[in-house]
């Protein structure tokens, strides 16, 4: 299994399995860090550059892989926990810690570096146990028990939120 440069478990033996599409990658098909970010690899910008930006990895008649790719980067967006399936649930002008945290998956092998930027969200309790145990992300795992009340209390709080109390009730003005 994949681990941290700390040596904790990241829950998956293949990062790429969870991998989408890179996130600079348009949808014509080129190669937008070449383009916005040109200073911090010339020479890859100026490969891409002499191909018209395409981006290797979608071009049929190459074998590369999102593996391949020096500045391949995938980032969940999907705002639920991909082992458990426990949904976000912000509140507006609150400092609560969020039910979901944002999971790495992928570290060089030397435990120096992160090699490519895959990251998935996982609820904290799930995040908890990929790092403190065996647990693995592909698990049948339904939510925590504390994570289902964490997410409740929010939903009340916004239910409260939404109902109606005229100026008379909430000032405790009587006739």
């Amino acid at each position: 299994m994949e681990k941290t440069p700390r040596g904790t478990p990241v829950g998956v033996d293949d990062p790429y399995e969870f991998a989408g599409v890179c996130d600079y990658l348009t949808g014509e098909g080129t190669c937008r860090y070449a383009f916005d970010h040109y200073e911090h690899d010339p020479e890859f910008a100026r490969e891409r550059a002499s191909d018209d930006y395409e981006c290797p990895v979608v071009d049929p008649e190459t074998d590369w892989s999102w593996a391949d790719c020096p500045h391949f980067r995938s980032r969940n967006h999907d705002r639920e926990c991909v082992r458990c399936g426990l949904e976000e649930k912000r509140m507006a002008h609150d400092d609560e810690r969020p039910l979901l945290e944002e999971h790495h998956l992928s570290y060089d092998r030397d435990g120096e570096t992160l090699s490519h930027e895959i990251t998935i969200y996982l609820c904290r309790w799930c995040h908890a146990k990929v790092h403190n145990s065996w647990a693995r992300i592909t698990d049948d795992a339904a939510p925590d028990p504390d994570a289902i009340a964490a997410l409740e209390q929010r939903r009340g709080r916004e239910q409260d939120e939404l109902g109606f109390e005229s100026a008379a009730e909430r000032y405790g003005e009587d006739d």
